[in-house]
């Protein structure tokens, strides 16, 4: 059922379309856009050029006989001035004309008394007749809901908004730029996948009808670029969508954007020198510069970021080294914290809880963590000297990890038996352990060179934003509304 409002813009359709104007034509005049306009005022003014503009009217004044309206598209907001000595039908147009719909204007630029920069129309165009009204003023938190599942209002009414997501495909091109101008190779790899790897998470599962089987939406990159590293290239890396079936909170989606990279004949100390560098020019790039702020607190990314072992800290936090306590030790401590742990969870898991809760939270400032027990990175190479250790760091800031990279594990033995720790996890119920990839096993024994990889995925910008990684997309996956 249609309220007053939206029921008027209806019966203007049909006032258009009895005086013979397509609310919608397929076609449109515009020259310049806002910004040219903006930047060029004077040239425009002192040639007396005509010019056709093109855009969403955002309001409207009217005066009688003149009509004073804002027009705004992609580049910035101009005003505009009808006036019933140039528009012979301007009393039409009033009648049909509402904040919300786009038009095209044909005039020329000038300043009215007020000194304000303006065109003065001569044709109109109607582009799209707008048939619900828009919302008068945003309340923020208050509409948030409406923020995340009408996005676009968000981005009409909020500049904001709009200067966000432009950084974010600042954020993500100057990734690619940095790695394009290091010598990697932007590749694709399949969505779809027989089995999921790469990554410890529950997988959502899809039918392909064509060959009547079931397949996985990829929780990594991972798999697939090692494969290619086989194959004999070198330098590759992956700007592409990830899914996980996973909770939702303020640094977890269900499907978002991840960077992967892998890197030949290079280890993860490598890894840790480029990425400290990369990372400082996206966020200067992104931001503008090296501070940010994060709930309240100053986020200082340009000092030399230190190294923080994994097992040191665990100890100092925990006054228990992990490496040395039996996973009934581990589970125990974990319900003395009040964590809840699964009652399938192993030794792995167990420890990485404890951390997360107990550690990560107080880790401010950026830096990288270091070499984690063994039974939490089933794909990094064992440190040497010491193989109840993986070569493997994080990058971690804001009380979270913001990056992860390792020396790759390309012993296919080792691997195998690594595997096979994960299944036995997964037939006691742990779900997010990772699966045995035979395919991936065999491209192992045909040989893949030393080599570092890293992925990263948007939360690193919802933290430089200091959002939730759902303000951070277009159009979050949402309840129905009646839930």
């Amino acid at each position: 059922m249609r309220d007053d409002l939206i029921e008027e813009r209806f019966k203007k359709i049909e006032i258009l379309k009895e005086a013979g104007v397509d609310p919608y034509p397929a076609r449109c005049k515009k020259t310049h856009n806002i910004l040219d306009v903006i930047k060029n005022f004077n040239s425009f003014k002192k040639n007396k050029k005509n010019i056709w503009l093109a855009g969403r009217l955002m309001s409207i004044r009217d005066q009688g006989n003149l009509i004073f309206a804002d027009l705004v598209d992609e580049t910035g907001k101009f005003q505009l001035v009808f006036k019933k000595n140039n528009i012979s039908n301007l009393n039409f147009w009033k009648k049909i004309l509402d904040r919300g719909d786009f038009i095209s204007v044909y005039g020329f630029v000038f300043k009215t008394k007020k000194r304000e920069k303006s065109l003065e129309v001569k044709k109109i165009q109607l582009l799209t007749k707008s048939l619900r009204p828009l919302p008068t003023e945003w309340f923020g938190i208050e509409d948030e809901e409406i923020l995340l599942r009408r996005r676009y209002l968000d981005l009409i009414l909020n500049q904001e908004t709009k200067n966000l997501f432009i950084k974010k495909a600042i954020f993500w091109s100057t990734f690619r730029e940095e790695l394009k101008k290091a010598g990697f190779l932007e590749v694709e790899t399949p969505v779809l996948e027989p089995i999921p790897g790469g990554a410890e998470a529950e997988p959502f599962v899809t039918h392909h009808n064509a060959l009547d089987e079931d397949f996985y939406l990829r929780i990594s990159l991972e798999l697939s670029l090692k494969k290619i590293l086989v194959g004999g290239f070198e330098k590759v890396f992956e700007i592409g969508r990830i899914f996980r079936n996973e909770g939702i909170d303020r640094e977890h989606l269900q499907d978002y954007t991840q960077l992967e990279f892998y890197w030949a004949y290079h280890d993860y100390n490598d890894l840790m020198k480029f990425i400290e560098k990369i990372y400082k020019i996206v966020i200067k790039k992104t931001v503008g510069k090296l501070e940010t702020i994060w709930n309240n607190q100053k986020i200082n990314w340009s000092k030399k970021w230190p190294k923080l072992e994994y097992i040191k800290l665990f100890e100092k936090y925990n006054k228990i080294n992990p490496l040395k306590v039996s996973r009934d030790e581990l589970y125990n401590k974990a319900i003395e914290l009040g964590l809840k742990p699964e009652d399938y969870a192993g030794k792995g898991r167990l420890i990485d809880l404890i951390f997360k809760k107990t550690i990560r939270p107080k880790l401010i400032q950026p830096c990288f963590l270091i070499n984690p027990p063994v039974e939490i990175e089933p794909l990094a190479k064992r440190v040497p000297g010491n193989p109840d250790l993986v070569e493997r760091f994080q990058v971690v800031a804001c009380g979270t990890e913001l990056g992860k990279g390792f020396s790759e594990l390309n012993d296919p033995i080792d691997q195998r038996q690594r595997f096979e720790e994960q299944m036995k996890l997964r037939e006691k119920g742990d779900k997010e352990a990772q699966m045995l990839d035979e395919e991936f096993l065999v491209a192992l024994e045909y040989g893949m060179p030393p080599t570092a990889g890293f992925g990263i995925s948007e939360r690193l910008f919802a933290v430089l934003m200091n959002k939730s990684v759902r303000e951070c997309v277009f159009f979050p996956l949402m309840r129905k509304k009646n839930q």
